[in-house]
Parts: C-alpha cells; structure tokens; sequence
C-alpha cells in the first residue's frame, strides 16, 4: 500500500459503495449476473476476522470465486479496519462496523440469501466482539471510558442477538432446551468452525463466549445479564437513558420468563416511567400489559387492579383486551370473602372522569334548612356497564370567622353567577406536559438517480424530532401511585345503587342546609364491591355555603341624589333572615317635622325569594299619628325579602353658612374666595335621621338620608347716592328646572318706618338648571335706622315636570343680615384739558379734580379712634388715593394723600392733582378709593404732628387692602409702602381700613372723556372701551 494509508481507504470505500450499490440495484429488479455468485448459501458465519493484517483466507476465496456475501464483506471490512488503526481513528470503525452489521442482513434479504436460523445472530454476536476487542487492543482503558458512545452500540447489538439465541435455542424456557433446540444448537456451533489460531490462546475470545453461553442455561444466563447491565450501564453513563430503559425492557421479558417477577418489576417501571414522561403511547400501553402480568405473579392486587383500569381505559387496545381487564376488577369487587375483608382503594383518574360540576341554587348559596343540590357529569372510561353500589362526595366543614362574608348580599355578589364548574380534561395515563409538545413537522423525501432521474427512494422525515424526542430528567413518576387516602368526614354526599354506563353520566346529590358554613367537597369515591375508586382532590376547589342571617332593614333612594323640597321615593328593604314575619309586625318610624312621609293607597309590598324569585305581592297599610307612623309588614317565612317604595319630602333652607354678615373686611372672606367659589358650583347637602323600631329588636334602628338642597342664594347691597337697594341671586344647582313663586324679603326686626319695595315684575318665574334669577328690593325708611339689619328672604318652588301645586309646600327661607348700608361719603372726578384747549391730547398734562362730600352727620359707625372732638366739633382722619388699573393714564405728582374731614352734612374737601393721557378715544376715569386714617395703638410717648404726615409724601402705612392687583399697583408708585427706614424707623405706624360696601358712592363709576391725540404723532394710538 506504499504506506499511502488515507489514498487506500479511499479506494476501498468506492469499491465497498460500488458493490452495496449492485446489491440494491439487483434488489429492484436490475442486478448483474455475477451478484449470483454471492447469492449461495451460508455454510459459515465465524465473524469478522480483525487481528491480521490481511486475511489471505478469505482473500483466496474472493479470487477463487469462492467466496460468499459474507466473505466479501468480511474481507472488505477487515482492510478497512486495518486502514484505520494505522490512521488512528479507532472510534471510526466501532461505528462503521455498526452500519456494516446492519447493512450486511439486510443484503443477504435482498438477495434471497439461503441462512440457517440463528446463524445470522451468532455472526453478528462474533463481530460485535471482535471489533470491540480489537478497539481495545490499540486504546487504552481512559480511552475506551471516555469513547462509550460509539462502543455501546455494539454492545447493545450483541446483546439483542445472545437474547435472540437463546429464545431459539431454548435456553430461556422453563423446562430448559429439548432436543430440537439441542440439535440446533449444535449445528450453530458447527458453522463456526475451528477457533482461529490468533484467539486459541486467548481466555476471553468472541469464540469461546458464544460457544460457552450456548452450552448451558446457567452459562447463557450469566453472559446474557453481563452483557445487559454492561450495556445498560453505559447507555445510563452517556445520558442516554431511553435506549437504556429499552434494554431494561428486555430484561424484564427475560426475568419474566425465568419465573423472576420480582427483578422483572423494577426494569417494567422505569421503563413505564420514561415513557410516561415523554408520552410514548403505544410504548406505555404494551408495558402496562407486561406490568400487569407481573404484578399478577407478585400478588400485588391493589397495583395489579389499578393498571387494570388503566388498561381497561387504554383506546389503544381491542374491545376484547379492555373488556378483560375491566371483568377482572369487576371479578375481584364482587368476591365474597369472610368478614369481607378489608376493600381495595384505588385511583379514580382511570376509571371515571370528573368533567362537571352544577350547583342549584347556581350561586352555591344556601340558608340554613334550604335544600342544595349537585349534579356532577361523570365520563366513564370502561367498556362495559359497570354495577355502582355507592357514590359519595366527603365534604369539609369550616366556619368563617369573619361574619359579613357570611351575609347574603357578600355571598351573592362573589359568587359564580351559572354554577357550572369545569375540570380539566387529561388524557388518561399521559402527563399534561404531552399535550404542549410541539406538532409533527412532517416532510416528504425523494432520492432520484442522477443518472436518469429514475426515483431510488422516499420517506418521510420529522425536521423536528430533537424537540419531541427531547429527556424530561426532572419529571417525577407520572404514573398514578396506589397509595390514594380517603379521608373520614362526618359531612358526606350520598347516592347509591347506580348503573355507570360508558360515556357520560349525570348523578345527582341533595342535601339540607343544618348549620352555618362554608363546605368544601374534598373528595369523590365510588363504591363498587370491595373496590373504591377515590379521586383524592377535587380542584378547582369547589365550595358551597350555608348562611344565619339576622333581620336587617335598608332604606335606600330611588335616584342618585335626594333634592330637599320635592316628594321622592324611597325604597325599604326588609330581609327577613331567620325571622318569620307574623300578622301583626310593623315598623314604626318616629316623625320628623322637616321630612314627613307621604301615604299613597295604592303603594304595593312585593315579597322574594333569597333567591330573587317573585313570591306574592300584598297591599301596604300605612297609619300616621301626630308622632309615629306605623307601616303594617306583610307575612313572610325566613330568609324572604319584603321591597316597598315610599314618598319622603324634605322641607327646605337655606343652609347655615348662606348667613354671612355684609363686612368686606372680614379678612376670612378673602382667604377663601376660591374655596368658595368651587363650593358655589356644588348643592349644599343636609342629613335627616329617622329613627325605626323593627318587630324583631328592641333597639331602634336609626338610618340617615342625605338631602341636596337645590337652591343657592346670596345677597349684595347696591348703592345710588343715598338711595339702598338689596339684591338676592338665587341660582338652580340640581338637573331640574323650577317653578318660583310668591317671594317676598321681610324685616326681621320688625322695623315699622322700614319699607322694602319690590322691585320684581313677575309673580312666577321660571329657573332652569345651572342657571340664576335676582330679586331686587329698595329701602326706604322715615326715620334713623339701626346699624344692622336682619333679613329674612322666601319664595316657595316646585317642579316644573311635577303636579303638585307650590302652595302646597313651605317656602325656601334665606336669612341674612346687611351692616354699615348708610352712604356716608361721595366721591366725584372731574379731569378738565389744559388751560386754551378744549379737549384733552395723548401727552399733555389735564387737571383731575377729586371731590369728597360729607351726606350725613356723626352716626355711631364714625365713633372709632380716628374720630377727634373738640368744642362740639368732630373731625376725622381720610385717605385717599387715584390708581388707574387699565394704565390709561398716568399720575402725575402725588397719587394719595390724607386730609382731615369734618363730620358734618354737606361738608366737602377738593384735592387738585395733574394727570396726563397715555391713548386717545373715550377714556375712563382714574379710580379714587376712600379709606379710614387710623392712628397707631403704642403707649410711645413720641407722636409726630398730624400735618407732617400728611405733607410728608413717602407716608408708610399699614393698609387692608382687599384687592391684591390694587396693592401692587400702589407698591409700584412708591407713594404708600415705601418707606424711609432710616428716617421713621421705630415711629408708629398708621393704618388704613376700608369702608364696607355701601359706605361710599363714586358717582364718577362709569364716567369717560374723550382724548384726541396730538398732532404731532406718527403713531395713532385709540383706546377704545
């Protein structure tokens, strides 16, 4: 070979796919006459021959033309082998050798080859062992540990074939061999032939193994198992655990055929475990009939009956088969032992399925002496009827320590509202995690000729069998264990004498309500003889529960809201719990004077089920007395709901808070301007409490209703001159529109040379929703009126939807009271243009004159600390003060200032002050505010002069001011908050106070002078208000 070792593999692997290539061609039909020659039969079959070099007899066979199939190949392999030792790939012939064995029995098919029986097993057992130990040979041990996984094919190859000679040889029978499997095994032991001189020395040879396991049963048994667990072994080493069950499997079958049932049990169960965990269907069907049939040997009778259901449910085998086992549990139940014995408790998953559950009533809700019932949907997997003489559900009894979920309305709203439970359905005997494994991904394969194009083969190949086929290592025994415990339970279920016919069936249960609770089914058990198929836990946990509710009453209203003033209805509900209502029971409900209950005649009580079923309908008599009234309850059992639907009215008004004082400086109106604001925009609410006495307690039953008053009012004083005017704003905050009429606003305090003339021109006006109407009235009096008056302000109101009539209803009443409404000052402007011109121009100074008039004499609202006496003659300290908020104009000079002014009619003080217009068109006047000039209160000996405050223009006070934009404005001129620190620091300090609302009147509100721009501008600027 010229030591060309890769080149010489070459050639001998196209010489060996050359001649496997004739070999299928003669198969189809289209085979050379020369293949005929190897197609004679086989008188040797010693195996390969892999220790020399070149094996010259069979080299000498092949030019003699003597040589047959197996010689050919056996010749062709052993150069191979040798080729490859030589390149140190010994790993390549272990799995070549695999594929040669394989290849060369199913040549010899298509050839037709003429082959002893068992003669083919023990040439493929000799290979096996020859290339094994020829592997062995050229590696070390650490080599050979490492490299298991392309030797344990062989291993397991010689391991079927030993087991196949010994089935035909007899070596695995009971009674051992007879003498036709003696003489067969001395002609199998002929062909072999003398032992090879290279192996006659050798203690171990593939040779002396086969030949000394065929000499005796003991010898077969201890190479077979050696063999086995060797292969297993290795198989379980590599991870290779399903080919390692398989040969478990066999194993089995042998020690079953020993009479071994024992060791036969354990190799049966982890082969049904593997399967079970990657559903091999068929696979777990044809071991459950191998572990029954042990299981049978062993006397394991619980074990034996509970894969007897599995089996009697499998689809996978015969009516016939099911039937069997199915009868041989029906044969165990029915037994008649003495004392009966002890019964047999087994699984129920094989044998019926639980597919649904039906409660009645469907919410699973049940008083105390109710009656419940349950129906359950049972599948029955055996194949025939199947006698029942009891089925039972165990039931756990808790009570529920919290007592409202235990109340009616709590059961009712969580409850399921069909009262069908649905179970899972599992596939009898396969995990659940079988049912996510991926779908076949199937594909069609051709191989054609690239000759001819001529079809060679087909198939079908899984592109993704590595997901099917993939090891479930942590899965746990999914097979059904037979330790099921049934539970003792003073709570059970009961139905007997039942006939369970394949398919679906419907068993219902009943029972009576007897103690509060909750009940738990637990479990379901069958009777059937001495057999009890027991489904351990029923999930989802399936609850019904049993209530003791006391009476209760609940008043509640028909609509979202309550509106005070209008008769609305109320609806009363009386559960009646475990109370009966007898003749004669009433509700007695104490009378209120704001909100009287309305009796109509044809008011109906309706009675219910707890079930909301419509029982009887009775009419409601209703009794009023001057304190109580009395609503006769009609007669109902326990656990019955009584509904009726009652008229309530509120009378209305005004709420508290609507009664504010007219002070504007109350420094509290200002900081909650904005809360106020938003509670305008809500109806202000009132509870009214009534209190009930229920004929099954002695204590009261008090409820509350809320009420919305509809209406919003509020009050201002308008002033002109001398002349008072009140106006009342009343605005609808409710959805609905009204009918106002018959208002009127009264004096209180019963002022006889007061007069309030209306203003009002209608009698009756309508208010739509979210809308407002104003009352106006005007004060007249005759004679020196009190600083305060009380006001009282009502009208009456209804519905414009509604029938009743307004007269019929007490008037909505405001309350108010107006303080400080006399005008004591008038303020009055005057800007006059420039000397010569007779209109003002944008730029040019104008004269703003500012007149304040004294219109009454001392009242007792002028007696505070600015007030000076002296002589009879009184004087008081004023502020005033022009700003210009639209910034029309500009204040030219000083902007405020105090002047001292007589108390006393018709005394008047003028102030002169330049102004200058910033736009042209018709511009309002400046603002001018008025305020009281209070002195410091300080026990400092120190006080400035009067008139050097006033002549003084950086003048610091500490000014009320009610308008924050308006104290900004006087902050930015400087003229009032400024101050000289270092000149007045430690003086005392003045302060401002407003006057309240009606005090003053600027009759220059309103008033505009027209300014013309000037000439001279390239810009016109018009203010237009």
């Amino acid at each position: 070979m010229l030591q060309q070792f890769e080149d010489a593999l070459v050639q001998y692997d196209e010489l060996d796919a050359l001649f496997s290539q004739y070999v299928v061609n003669f198969g189809a039909g289209d085979g050379a006459n020369w293949l005929t020659f190897f197609c004679q039969p086989v008188r040797s079959w010693n195996g390969l021959i892999l220790r020399k070099p070149i094996d010259m007899e069979k080299r000498e066979l092949i030019q003699n033309q003597e040589a047959t199939l197996l010689d050919l190949r056996s010749y062709l392999f052993s150069r191979q082998c040798t080729l490859l030792i030589f390149l140190q790939r010994p790993w390549e012939v272990s799995q070549r050798a695999l594929e040669l064995l394989h290849n060369c029995v199913q040549e010899l098919k298509l050839l037709e080859v003429s082959v002893p029986p068992g003669a083919l097993d023990c040439w493929v057992f000799l290979s096996c062992l020859e290339v094994l130990q020829r592997i062995e040979g050229c590696c070390d041990r650490a080599q050979i540990d490492a490299n298991v996984s392309h030797t344990v094919g062989l291993w397991s190859y010689a391991t079927e074939k030993l087991k196949s000679l010994g089935y035909l040889c007899g070596l695995v029978s009971e009674k051992g061999p007879n003498s036709e499997d003696l003489n067969r095994t001395v002609d199998l032991l002929a062909g072999l032939g003398a032992e090879r001189p290279e192996t006659a020395n050798t203690a171990q040879s593939p040779y002396k193994k086969l030949k000394e396991a065929l000499s005796s049963v003991e010898t077969f048994e201890k190479h077979y198992l050696d063999l086995s667990h060797a292969t297993i072994e290795m198989y379980t080493n590599i991870g290779r655990i399903r080919s390692a069950k398989l040969v478990g499997k066999d194993l089995a079958e042998f020690y079953m055929r020993k009479k071994g049932p024992q060791k036969a049990e354990v190799y049966l169960q982890g082969a049904l475990k593997t399967y079970l965990a990657e559903g091999w269907a068929l696979l777990i069907t044809h071991t459950r009939k191998q572990l029954a049939e042990c299981q049978k040997h062993l006397g394991q009778i619980e074990n034996y009956l509970q894969t007897s259901s599995l089996l009697a449910a499998d689809n996978h085998l015969t009516e016939d088969e099911r039937t069997h086992f199915c009868q041989e549990i029906l044969n165990f139940a029915n037994q008649q032992t003495e004392g009966q014995g002890e019964k047999v408790i087994l699984s129920m998953h094989s044998f019926a399925q639980l597919k649904t559950l039906h409660f009645d009533p469907p919410n699973a809700v049940v008083h105390v002496g109710g009656t419940l019932s349950v129906e359950l949907t049972l599948l029955s997997q055996m194949p025939i009827p199947v006698q029942v003489d009891q089925i039972a559900i165990n039931v756990h009894f808790s009570i529920e320590k919290n007592s409202y979920r235990k109340t009616a309305e709590w059961l009712t709203k969580h409850k399921t509202s069909n009262g069908i439970i649905s179970f899972s359905n599992e596939v009898v005997g396969f995990p659940l995690s079988r049912n996510n494994l991926p779908a076949l991904e199937l594909y069609e394969m051709y191989e054609r000729s690239p000759s001819d194009n001529s079809l060679n083969t087909t198939g079908i190949i899984c592109k993704n069998v590595h997901m099917l086929l993939r090891r479930q290592e942590s899965s746990s025994s999914l097979e059904m264990s037979s330790g099921v415990t049934l539970e003792d339970g003073a709570h059970m279920l009961k139905c007997s004498n039942l006939i369970l016919e394949p398919g679906i069936n419907r068993i219902t249960f009943r029972t009576q309500a007897k103690e509060p609770g909750t009940y738990t089914l637990r479990q379901l058990c069958m009777s059937v003889g001495k057999v009890q198929f027991v489904l351990p836990h029923i999930y989802p946990i399936v609850q019904y529960d049993v209530y003791s509710q006391e009476p209760q009453l609940k008043v509640e209203p028909l609509t979202d809201s309550l509106l005070a003033g209008i008769p609305q209805k109320v609806k009363f509900t009386v559960t009646t719990g475990h109370y009966t209502m007898k003749n004669g029971d009433t509700l007695q409900l104490s009378n209120a004077d704001a909100m009287p209950v309305l009796y109509h005649p044809e008011s109906k009580a309706v009675i219910y089920s707890n079930t909301r079923e419509r029982v009887s309908q009775s009419t409601l008599t209703i009794q009023s007395s001057e304190k109580i009234t009395s609503i006769a309850l009609p007669m109902a059992p326990a656990y019955h709901v009584i509904e009726f639907e009652l008229e309530v009215m509120y009378l209305p008004s005004a709420p508290v808070v609507a009664m504010e004082r007219e002070n504007l400086i109350n420094k509290d109106l200002h900081r909650k301007s904005k809360e106020k604001q938003k509670a305008d925009n809500c109806m202000a609410t009132v509870d009214q409490k009534v209190t009930i006495d229920c004929p099954w307690s002695v204590y009261s039953t008090i409820i509350a209703l809320t009420f919305s008053i509809p209406f919003n009012a509020k009050h201002s004083l308008l002033s002109a001159g001398k002349r008072k005017y009140v106006q009342v704003c009343v605005q609808n905050m409710s959805e609905l529109c009204f009918e106002l009429s018959e208002n009127n606003l009264k004096n209180s305090g019963n002022y006889t040379d007061l007069q309030l003339v209306p203003l009002n021109s209608e009698s009756q006006q309508l208010i739509y929703s979210k809308q407002s109407v104003f009352f106006v009235w005007e004060l007249k009096w005759m004679k020196e009126l009190p600083p305060s008056l009380q006001c009282q302000f009502l009208f009456s109101f209804c519905p414009v939807t509604s029938e009743e009539q307004s007269f019929s209803l007490k008037p909505f009443i405001y309350e108010f009271q107006v303080e400080n409404f006399f005008t004591l000052y008038n303020v009055k402007a005057e800007i006059f243009p420039p000397l010569g011109a007779e209109y003002c121009k944008t730029g040019s100074l104008c004269s703003l004159e500012v007149s304040i008039t004294r219109l009454s004499d001392l009242l007792e609202v002028d007696k505070d600390e600015a007030l000076t006496e002296s002589d009879g003659y009184c004087t008081t300290k004023l502020m005033y003060e022009v700003v210009d908020n639209s910034s029309n104009w500009a204040v030219c000079g000083k902007s405020s200032g105090v002047i001292s002014m007589p108390v006393a009619a018709r005394a008047t003080h003028k102030v002169h002050m330049e102004v200058m217009p910033l736009f042209a068109g018709y511009l309002p006047f400046p603002d001018v505010r008025l305020y009281k000039y209070l002195p410091h209160h300080s026990a400092h000996s120190m006080q400035l002069d009067a008139d050097s405050w006033i002549e003084n223009d950086n003048l610091s006070v500490d000014k009320n001011v009610d308008d924050q934009a308006d104290s900004s404005s006087i902050r930015s001129r400087g003229s009032i908050h400024s101050t000289t620190s270092g000149e007045h620091k430690g003086l005392p300090m003045p302060r401002l106070q407003s006057f309240s609302s009606g005090q003053v009147f600027n009759s220059s509100t309103g008033m505009q002078i027209l300014v013309i721009p000037s000439k001279d501008d390239h810009v016109l600027e018009v203010s237009v208000t």
